[in-house]
């Protein structure tokens, strides 16, 4: 009787497990359909919000992951071929579509404070500042990222993960995309946060080369490196204004440029960084001593840190250096991904901090939010983990050309424009070095009039300060509006 329990419960176990995998099991095409209203710029606008996922094929036509997307639609708008048309993509790699979701151009936004920290109860609300007024969005989750997942398991893992296997996969899943929504004739546009514009970049090029759909404009905010040499000492040197816009945030710098506005001390830096730093990290030990401790005095200056800690580095303090020691004599860290934000580590001693304080505060705020949001406002099931973070790696870093890609497909594309958003307050991917790639993107100064850069008195995630919010979509909006030619003119050179 025992031995007859006993395999009752196995087989109910058994059975309970099952269900509970099948549950868990995303659906390859799915849909769940909402309508919703946004006021933006005082104006009301109606939207058809649709949360699903759609496959991704192999090259038989076999369906080996399932990407979740969120797409949103103006619904008082009749004429779709010249309704702009966004597509939305975040960074890690391994990171979900829900940073700029659900914080920047979407109709919703978080419930945080001005400046960009958690509240309680956390959750949205409306986001008066949504870019949905001037353009319809899709927000896209790659594969192991939000609710996207693998479901061929016999499908390499490289297909998938890689900076050129990534763009691959999913230029041909928008060409899709576009294709089933019946957009072909929308002015297209793409906007990547960190890696996503590693992603983006990529993305423009593989579209335009694979799959013969041009787009209007790239958005790169917070953008990596993108493939862009920058090794010995330019890396080393490019850091410098960034360190300066960190300490003026934190009060810490001498009284006469404590004194002056973030505008007017940055292009003195930025100056001084070219004209005088870069040279001297590059002579390296054949630096005159006393110039290189001129250039240490003047570094600390501009940093809020001493003289001594440049020397003691050789000019070139890393990163993570700088993070622990420019408010070690209070106790405190201050943020990678934004500045503005202070941490707190077991000891004052060592060389870096215990944890980022801006990404901590983030999670904090955004993964109750997304789940919330999902499921009341989207009314998308699934008992699927969000991955804000998922698993991707080993991530395939090689063979990156992505910025010379996508100067290559502004050339051969004269309606292409880029537009770069940048933080000052962000060292995870500083607004120097955004510059520095726009000037090394284009060396001969060909693709100047249609590139732009906006910078913001925040750090990676400059829209989560309420003020950027508003500038940030503002920048967008007039982005897409200038860059949609006039009726009937020629795509040429002339």
């Amino acid at each position: 009787m025992r031995k007859n329990l006993l395999t009752l419960f196995i087989l109910a176990f058994s059975i309970l497990m099952v269900q509970a995998q099948e549950t868990r099991e995303i659906k390859v095409e799915s849909a769940s359909v909402t309508n919703g209203s946004v006021t933006i710029k005082g104006n009301r606008v109606p939207y058809k919000a649709t949360a699903g996922t759609m496959p991704v094929w192999n090259g038989d036509g076999k369906a080996v992951a399932t990407l979740f997307y969120t797409y949103y639609e103006r619904t008082d708008v009749t004429d779709k071929s010249t309704r702009p048309l966004v597509f939305s993509f975040n960074g890690g790699p391994g990171s979900g579509s829900l940073w700029m979701h659900l914080a920047y151009t979407g109709p919703y936004v978080l419930n945080i404070d001005d400046e960009g920290y958690p509240l309680q109860p956390y959750g949205v609300k409306q986001n008066p500042h949504s870019i949905l007024d001037v353009a319809d969005i899709v927000y896209i989750d790659p594969v192991n990222t939000g609710y996207s997942r693998i479901v061929d398991k016999e499908t390499p893992r490289s297909t998938f993960f890689g900076i050129n296997s990534d763009v691959k996969y999913l230029a041909d899943w928008v060409k899709s995309f576009v294709t089933r929504q019946n957009r072909w004739q929308s002015p297209k546009y793409l906007i990547g946060e960190s890696y996503g514009t590693t992603r983006v970049s990529g993305l423009a090029y593989e579209l335009q080369n694979s799959h013969w759909m041009y787009l209007n404009g790239v958005i790169l905010v917070s953008p990596t490196g993108l493939g862009l040499d920058r090794s010995g000492p330019v890396a080393k040197a490019n850091y410098l204004p960034y360190y300066a816009a960190t300490a003026w945030y934190h009060k810490v710098l001498p009284a006469d440029l404590q004194g002056k506005d973030l505008d007017a001390i940055l292009p003195e830096v930025e100056k001084y960084t070219l004209e005088t730093v870069l040279p001297a990290i590059a002579k390296g030990g054949a630096l005159d001593p006393a110039e290189r401790k001129a250039i240490a005095k003047k570094m600390a200056y501009y940093s809020g840190i001493s003289e001594d800690v440049f020397l003691q580095h050789a000019l070139a303090v890393p990163t993570s250096f700088f993070w622990k020691e420019l408010m070690r004599d209070k106790g405190l860290t201050v943020g990678r991904l934004d500045s503005r934000y202070r941490g707190i580590d077991q000891t004052d001693a060592g060389d870096r901090y215990d944890y980022d304080p801006a990404l901590t505060a983030w999670n904090h705020a955004f993964s109750p939010a997304m789940n919330y949001y999902a499921k009341n406002i989207l009314k998308y099931e699934t008992d699927l983990t969000y991955y804000l973070f998922g698993p991707v790696h080993p991530w395939d870093r090689s063979n990156d050309n992505t910025g010379n890609q996508l100067a290559q497909a502004m050339l051969q594309n004269p309606y292409l424009h880029v537009m770069t958003q940048s933080g000052y307050f962000d060292g995870g991917t500083d607004y120097f070095n955004a510059k520095y790639n726009m000037w090394q993107m284009d060396p001969a100064g060909k693709l100047q009039d249609r590139m732009s850069f906006k910078g913001y008195r925040s750090g990676h995630m400059m829209y989560l300060r309420a003020e950027d919010l508003a500038n940030s979509n503002e920048d967008v909006r007039q982005f897409i509006l200038k860059t949609i030619p006039a009726k009937d003119k020629p795509a040429k050179y002339w």
